[in-house]
């Protein structure tokens, strides 16, 4: 397996033991991890921080020329606040664990120029098909239904 798709598995598992939704993400710039985030609206309250957003935030203030140069992981397609974050930054590639159970804006990547890649990993698929399953509620919530 990609070890950066690994390490977004691992954010999402830590933020589902935090009592969150399992969703996470990292950023790699030159083969390195600069930034790594979970799924964290439930832990903090917050209207935002999904595990894109949260990754972005650990990145800390980044230069352009960095972003331009980052490869994205996600363990599920980036919604359209993520999605507008990923290309506010100029982020020239996402790898995506799986869009079965959630089809953010892809497409929307795509027209932009992004280029986008999408495993559908199994794990990534049942820890999202679980969690969807046993918290539809929050997952709902989440997602703005």
């Amino acid at each position: 397996m990609d070890p950066f798709l690994q390490a977004a598995i691992d954010e999402a598992r830590a933020g589902l033991a935090e009592g969150g939704i399992p969703i996470g993400s990292v950023i790699v710039h030159q083969g390195r991890v600069i930034g790594r985030g979970h799924n964290r609206r439930v832990q903090r309250g917050s209207a935002i921080l999904h595990g894109e957003m949260d990754a972005f935030e650990n990145a800390g203030r980044q230069p352009a020329s960095v972003y331009r140069d980052c490869t994205l992981y996600t363990t599920l397609s980036p919604c359209s606040m993520c999605t507008g974050a990923i290309l506010l930054y100029g982020i020239p590639k996402v790898v995506i664990g799986e869009n079965q159970t959630f089809m953010g804006e892809e497409e929307l990547l795509r027209s932009r120029g992004v280029q986008v890649e999408v495993l559908q990993d199994e794990t990534c698929i049942r820890l999202m098909r679980d969690f969807i399953a046993a918290k539809p509620e929050l997952w709902n919530e989440d997602i703005g239904v």
